[in-house]
Parts: C-alpha cells; structure tokens; sequence
C-alpha cells in the first residue's frame, strides 16, 4: 500500500509558503551544482521548448540536474499536445472513419471521435501533471511567494 494522502511539498516551497518548522525537511540532500543539459533523447521541437524554460527555472533553483529527466518529458509533452492540437485543427474533431465486415471488406463509413483527441488529452494530462511539479502552473505558482527580488537566488532558501 503506498502512502496516504497528497504528495508532500519539496522543501524549498514548503519554505516559501510558510509551513510548520516541524513540518519541513531541514535534512533534505540536496542535488550538487551539476550542469543541467537536456538529454540526447529529445527532438528538436521538445529542445526549443527546454530551451525558452529551462534556463529561468534553473536560475530560480526549481531545476537541477536530478529534475533533467523530468522536466524533459513534461517539454516532450507539451509538443506532442501541440501536435496533436494541430492535426484535430486541420482534420477536426469528429471524424469519418470507414466499416469492415469479417473479410476485411469496407462495408460503409461511420461517424466518430478523431483518434487524436486521445493523443491530446493524455499530453495534456503529462504537461499538467509534470508541469504543477516545477510550478509551471497558475494555481502552482498563485501560492510561492519568493523573496526580496534583489536577493541572491543561489542563497540557501532554508538558512537565508
């Protein structure tokens, strides 16, 4: 049985949102200062995607070199979701889609959902999913209240 309730905040936004001191991770381990690079596996597309975000967050501690991986597929999926937009634009959202008989003989065309929604929406559900993990969400980010903006965004969020 895995463990109850919702997923426990990371430490620095626990931090920011003010929660209990008894509530929040001091002992966290926290990723060495590594380069974080895209990995080999991402399409051009995904990569220009990394490349407009990745370097904000990376210079707001929200990425590391442990979160590549992660952030990565949520850049994946939000070109997927694109493309997938694009083809319900240009083939629309219902379609028409042919009949067969037991032989493989098309019998007649029936009218039905457009096979790219469900692309659609599972990409969607992956760009929501991983992108509330890096804030990358309204609602996400409605709650962080980041300090002074002249402060130094490599200090210690747990020290100051």
């Amino acid at each position: 049985m895995g463990k109850r309730g919702p997923a426990k905040k990371p430490t620095n936004l626990a931090v920011l949102h003010g929660d209990r001191k008894d509530r929040v991770n001091t002992t966290e381990p926290k990723p060495s200062v590594l380069d974080v690079s895209p990995p080999d596996w991402l399409d051009d597309a995904a990569h220009s995607v990394w490349e407009r975000i990745a370097p904000d967050l990376e210079t707001k501690g929200v990425l590391t070199a442990w979160d590549t991986e992660a952030f990565a597929c949520w850049c994946d999926a939000v070109v997927r979701r694109r493309r997938a937009a694009e083809h319900l634009r240009r083939e629309g959202e219902v379609t028409e889609q042919p009949v067969f008989n037991k032989n493989g003989e098309e019998t007649g065309r029936r009218v039905a959902k457009n096979p790219w929604t469900l692309v659609l929406n599972e990409a969607d559900a992956q760009v929501q999913r991983y992108g509330a993990r890096f804030g990358l969400t309204p609602s996400d980010r409605a709650d962080l209240h980041i300090g002074e903006a002249g402060s130094d965004p490599d200090a210690d969020l747990l020290t100051g």
